[in-house]
């Protein structure tokens, strides 16, 4: 039996009856398939800010779709590979990649392989390759339009694919360029921690430049809230600042600091397949929950 919607607004609310509700979704997603976008979503997962939970928010906002009904690309865009770890895709030196892809040698329907996590996840895997990348694309031409046309609409097409994903190494460097110029959207995922905001500006400024000169599209969508401890005054601070600055852009959900989360990737697992009814699992799935309801409203991007 399907177990309904629990809201405060409900008859009979009691916070034990929401959490029952939110591990229902998690453990049985056949019964709470989310909406389809209006039209396909390409969003690039950026903040140049290492350890903010740039690989965890992608792999995990993306497992939840696919078990959903939806049917989702993840790009690993970062040389470490870690994204390519937590799907349990290979990766290892000379697995087609995006390197390739990059390079022009292969198109993505070829790197792209299904993860474990779900078989309407796939992901194009990051080899060792890729950290030699940014020396290579410096010579080519259109160098920050590379991962744009790989990213074809024929390609996705091809791979039939309601959103994609594309996680961005720890800089500011060509890669996340070229992940900025391929995308509608951006995500960016923000700690609630004492230098929570520390080089956002510059990020943002980074965005405002790539949208002036490379991709009028492209705008800031999303803003996730991660690492909340909920047993510190500071993390309740950082949580009204963000939302106080950027409105209704960030999420209400927030993804708790969870020791599951942290686990999951070491066993090449997202939380959702580790441990389905920890609450980051959970935290997780409300907030692609959130995304994907609001990819039913969302208008077509000029210039798309």
């Amino acid at each position: 039996m399907t177990v309904p919607d629990v809201s405060r607004e409900t008859p009979g609310w009691t916070p034990i009856a929401e959490e029952a509700e939110r591990a229902a979704r998690v453990l049985h997603p056949d019964r709470y398939r989310m909406p389809r976008p209006s039209h396909r979503r390409i969003m690039t997962v950026a903040n140049q800010k290492g350890g903010v939970g740039k690989t965890t928010s992608t792999v995990n906002l993306a497992a939840a779709l696919s078990m959903h009904g939806i049917r989702v690309l993840v790009i690993d865009l970062d040389p470490q590979g870690n994204t390519s770890t937590a799907l349990g895709v290979e990766h290892r030196l000379g697995t087609p990649s995006v390197y390739e892809a990059l390079l022009g040698e292969i198109s993505l329907v070829e790197a792209a392989v299904p993860s474990t996590a779900s078989p309407d996840l796939l992901c194009v895997p990051a080899t060792i390759d890729l950290a030699g990348a940014e020396i290579e694309l410096v010579s080519m031409v259109a160098r920050e339009n590379r991962l744009k046309q790989a990213l074809s609409p024929d390609v996705l097409d091809q791979l039939n694919v309601d959103y994609v994903f594309i996680d961005c190494p720890p800089s500011l460097g060509l890669l996340t360029v070229n992940a900025l110029v391929a995308a509608q959207e951006v995500l960016i995922p923000i700690q609630c921690e004492y230098y929570a905001l520390e080089g956002l500006g510059q990020l943002l400024n980074n965005i405002d430049l790539v949208r002036s000169h490379l991709n009028t599209a492209l705008h800031v969508s999303t803003i996730l809230l991660t690492m909340y401890d909920g047993r510190t005054k500071l993390a309740d601070q950082v949580t009204n600042e963000v939302r106080s600055h950027f409105g209704p852009t960030v999420l209400r959900t927030v993804i708790p600091r969870s020791v599951k989360v942290s686990e999951a990737p070491g066993y090449s697992q997202t939380v959702l397949a580790y441990d389905p009814g920890s609450r980051g699992a959970m935290s997780y799935v409300d907030a692609a929950r959130e995304i994907a309801d609001r990819g039913v409203t969302m208008a077509v991007p000029a210039g798309r």
